[in-house]
């Protein structure tokens, strides 16, 4: 393990919504350093959401991910030989950067529409607690449930 954690740095505001949570999803939907190219798609995504259900963009994915993002999860813990999945709360930097993989790798799995138009149907499908980003939230939440018995076991 490292002595140290290293210091979290700063992340600069989007220029549109003035949010960090934007920044960070343009951040992880970018790829080779294409920054302009995931800014566009995700303020594409933000205008459509905001056409299909009136209200802002930013509030709508503030609140998908709000849904998605687990409470519990399930870590590997060694005991004398054995690993067992012991269930942890989810810190909550943790909850959005997981909640945010799993809206991203729902959005790319789906086919025949452009990344836009799935991205932002699977952040409406998260607003309004369906779709696949919140199966795999109670996925999680399933397999946590299951392995109560191990909570004993916390670190």
């Amino acid at each position: 393990m490292r002595r140290t954690k290293p210091e979290k740095r700063e992340i600069v505001p989007d220029v549109r919504y003035n949010s960090q949570v934007v920044t960070n999803l343009i951040n992880r939907i970018m790829r080779n350093g294409k920054r302009s190219t995931a800014t566009r798609l995700v303020y594409n995504a933000m205008d459509i959401l905001s056409e299909k259900t009136g209200k802002d963009g930013l509030e709508v994915l503030e609140t998908a991910l709000r849904n998605v993002g687990p409470v519990m999860e399930v870590r590997p813990r060694r005991v004398g030989g054995a690993t067992y999945q012991v269930p942890m709360e989810v810190p909550v930097s943790r909850r959005q950067t997981l909640a945010m993989r799993w809206l991203i790798d729902a959005s790319r799995s789906k086919t025949g529409k452009s990344f836009d138009e799935s991205l932002a149907g699977e952040l409406l499908d998260a607003f309004n607690n369906t779709g696949n980003a919140i199966r795999k939230r109670e996925e999680t939440h399933k397999m946590a449930e299951a392995n109560r018995a191990f909570s004993h076991y916390r670190v």
